[in-house]
C-alpha cells in the first residue's frame, strides 16, 4: 500500500507537506518556516496530533463536526455503501437509494414549503448554483432582466469564483478578478465596529433599510434576490441587532425578491435550532446547506429550493450540476449523521442545556480587561478584543491581537479562531458541560497570556 504512517517524526511529515502540498487561505512560505500542525487522529471534541497532544477543537474542524470526532456508525454506513454503490451520477435521468432518503428525510427538516434538494459537494459548490438557479427561475418567469443579487460586506458565501464573489470579503475579491458582474454588496450588522452612537435597535434598522435603497437604485426589474448567513460566521459570528432580520423579509417581501439563507454553517442545530432561519424568524425561497449536513464525514452541500421555485425550474432543462451531485456514499453518511443528530436530540441538547451554560460562561469573559463584548447563540460565539472597552476602541495595529491570542490558545491546546480581532468559537454540538468548564479555563488562560504580551510590545494603543 502506498501510503505514510503516523509513526514518521513530525519534522519529516511538516517537510512532506512543505514540499507538496498547498493549503487554503495560508501564505505557504510561512507554514514551510514554521511547519504545520500534523493532526493524526480525533475522538468526541479532542483533535491528537503527532506530538501526542490532546487539543480541544472549539472550531469543530471547520464549523461542521457537529456530531463530534470517532462515531463508528458513519464509518460503518460509509463502507456498506461503498460495497453496494461506490458512485454512480444523478444526471440522465438516473437516481439512487441514499439520495432519494436523503432527500425526503431533508423536506421532513426544513421549513414548510421548503421540499427539493438540488445536490452540490460543498456550500462554494451550492451557492454557485443558487447564483445560476435564481436566475434561471427570474428568465423562466418572464422576467430576464432580474440577475442581480445582493449580499452583505464582510459576509462568506465560499471561495470559487461565483460564491467568492457572493461574499463580501475584499481580500478575496483582490485575487482573481472578484466580484463576477450583477453581483452588488450593502453594509453588515456589525454594531460593535460600525454603529457609532446609534442604539443596537436602530443600527439594525438602517442596515437592513440599506437593502431596500439598493433595490430602489437598481430598479426591482433588476435584483433577483438577496443573500446572507442568519448569523455571519467567518466574518467573525456577527449576530444582528433583534430589529434587522424582520425588516430584511419586509422589503423581501414588498420587493419580490428572493431571500436566500445561507445555512452552511448555522444549519443541523448550530443555533439551537435545526436553522438559522428558523432561529432569527424568516423564510427562506432557497437554503444553502452542507459543513452539518454529514458532520464534515463526507463532503456533501445542497441547495433546498422552494415548491414554488422547484415547479418553475423542473418545468425545462436547468443545464447545471456536478459529478458528485448527490454521491450515494455522501447521501448515506448524510442521512446517518441526520438520524444521530434526530434520535439522541442533540439539537433539542444545545437549545435547552449545554447552549445556555456556554452562554452563561462565554458571556462572563466580557469580565476580562481584553474583551470588550461577548456574542453567542446556540454552539456560535465571539468575543471582541479592544484597547478600550468604553468607547468599542479597535486596536492600533489591527489584526495583532486576534492573531496573538489565537497563538496563545494553540499552545493551550485550544482551537479558537480569530477574525481580525475577534476571536470565534464553534465547538462540536456534543461538547459536555466538564469540557465547556474546559474550553473557558484554556480561552481565559490564552486571554491572560495575550493581555500581557501585547502590554509588554505595546500594542495596547487604540487606533
Amino acid at each position: 500500500m502506498n501510503a505514510i504512517t503516523n509513526h514518521m517524526p513530525t519534522a519529516e511529515l511538516q517537510a512532506l507537506d512543505a514540499a507538496h502540498h498547498m493549503h487554503p487561505f495560508t501564505t505557504g512560505d510561512e507554514i514551510a518556516a514554521k511547519g504545520a500542525r500534523v493532526i493524526t487522529g480525533a475522538n468526541g471534541v479532542m483533535l491528537r496530533d503527532s506530538d501526542g497532544n490532546q487539543i480541544l477543537d472549539a472550531m469543530a474542524g471547520l464549523w461542521c463536526v457537529n456530531i463530534g470526532y470517532g462515531r463508528d456508525e458513519l464509518a460503518e454506513v460509509a463502507a456498506r455503501q461503498m460495497r453496494e454503490l461506490p458512485y454512480y451520477n444523478t444526471f440522465f435521468m438516473t437516481t439512487h437509494v441514499p439520495v432519494i432518503a436523503l432527500s425526503q428525510r431533508l423536506a421532513e427538516l426544513t421549513p414548510d414549503g421548503m421540499n427539493h434538494v438540488f445536490y452540490a459537494g460543498s456550500g462554494s459548490e451550492a451557492n454557485d448554483t443558487n447564483i445560476r438557479m435564481v436566475r434561471t427561475y427570474w428568465d423562466m418567469k418572464g422576467k430576464p432582466s432580474k440577475k442581480v443579487i445582493i449580499s452583505r460586506h464582510n459576509a462568506y458565501h465560499g471561495s470559487s469564483v461565483g460564491s467568492g464573489s457572493l461574499g463580501g470579503m475584499s481580500p478575496m475579491h483582490a485575487q482573481g478578478g472578484l466580484p463576477i458582474p450583477d453581483v452588488h454588496h450593502i453594509g453588515q450588522p456589525n454594531w460593535w465596529t460600525e454603529g457609532g452612537e446609534m442604539s443596537r435597535e436602530d443600527f439594525g434598522l438602517m442596515r437592513a433599510q440599506e437593502l431596500e435603497q439598493a433595490i430602489n437604485d437598481m430598479g426591482e426589474d433588476r435584483v433577483a434576490a438577496f443573500i446572507a448567513e442568519p448569523i455571519q460566521g467567518a466574518g467573525g459570528v456577527i449576530i444582528p441587532p433583534s430589529t434587522y432580520w424582520p425588516e430584511i423579509q419586509r422589503i423581501c417581501d414588498k420587493y419580490e425578491i428572493l431571500l436566500i439563507a445561507d445555512e452552511v454553517i448555522c444549519g443541523f442545530g448550530r443555533t439551537g435550532n435545526w436553522f438559522g432561519s428558523q432561529t432569527v424568524g424568516i423564510r427562506p425561497d432557497v437554503m444553502t446547506i452542507a459543513k452539518g449536513l454529514s458532520s464534515g464525514y463526507q463532503p456533501i452541500g445542497g441547495s433546498v429550493v422552494s415548491d414554488e421555485i422547484a415547479s418553475v425550474i423542473n418545468s425545462g432543462e436547468f443545464n447545471h450540476g456536478y459529478t458528485y451531485s448527490g454521491h450515494p456514499v455522501a447521501s448515506a453518511v448524510a442521512l446517518e449523521n441526520l438520524r444521530i443528530l434526530d434520535e439522541e436530540k442533540i439539537v433539542e441538547r444545545v437549545r435547552d442545556q449545554t447552549g445556555p451554560y456556554l452562554k452563561k460562561k462565554w458571556e462572563a469573559l466580557t469580565e476580562h480587561p481584553l474583551v470588550g463584548e461577548a456574542n453567542i447563540v446556540g454552539m456560535m460565539g465571539s468575543i471582541v478584543l479592544t484597547p478600550h472597552k468604553e468607547s468599542r476602541a479597535s486596536f492600533k495595529s489591527a489584526g495583532a491581537a486576534g492573531f496573538t491570542c489565537r497563538e496563545r490558545c494553540f499552545e493551550n491546546n485550544l482551537v479558537m479562531r480569530h477574525v481580525g480581532d475577534r476571536m470565534i468559537i464553534s465547538p462540536p454540538l456534543v461538547i459536555s458541560e466538564p469540557e465547556i468548564d474546559t474550553l473557558i479555563e484554556r480561552a481565559v488562560q490564552s486571554l491572560d497570556e495575550c493581555h500581557a504580551s501585547l502590554k509588554s510590545e505595546g500594542l495596547m494603543e487604540s487606533a
